[in-house]
């Protein structure tokens, strides 16, 4: 989860968020920062029979742009790369990619975008 003007530090602190808002609503962790050759993805989920995909993305300066700006069609294609590989090795799913924006580090600053995107 790179982010101009963030330490790593931020970084998983974000991440331990995020879960823990998706842990709360329901959502089963299967892995954090899933990383294949190409791609990564920060938290892979499961919400009924659906393969969760999430990105975290932290942005505290708006300078920086907005957290979603940061998910660029780049981004996106390195997410679908390694979901693919994700559901190649564990089993095909119905599957979604979802964000967890943030623009502070508290439980009140989540936004979660489920659908963000698709991967055609």
């Amino acid at each position: 989860m790179a982010d101009a003007g963030k330490d790593t530090t931020d970084g998983k602190r974000a991440e331990a968020l995020a879960a823990a808002h998706l842990e709360a609503r329901g959502l089963q962790l299967l892995a954090r920062n899933y990383r294949v050759r190409g791609g990564e993805i920060d938290l892979v989920a499961r919400e009924g029979s659906c393969t969760v995909f999430v990105e975290v993305r932290l942005r505290r300066h708006p300078g920086f742009g907005s957290p979603a700006d940061s998910i660029t069609a780049a981004k996106r294609r390195r997410l679908i790369l390694a979901a693919r590989h994700w559901l190649a090795a564990h089993g095909e799913s119905p599957c979604r990619f979802d964000c967890i924006l943030l623009t502070r580090l508290e439980p009140g600053a989540i936004e979660w975008v489920r659908h963000a995107f698709d991967a055609d």
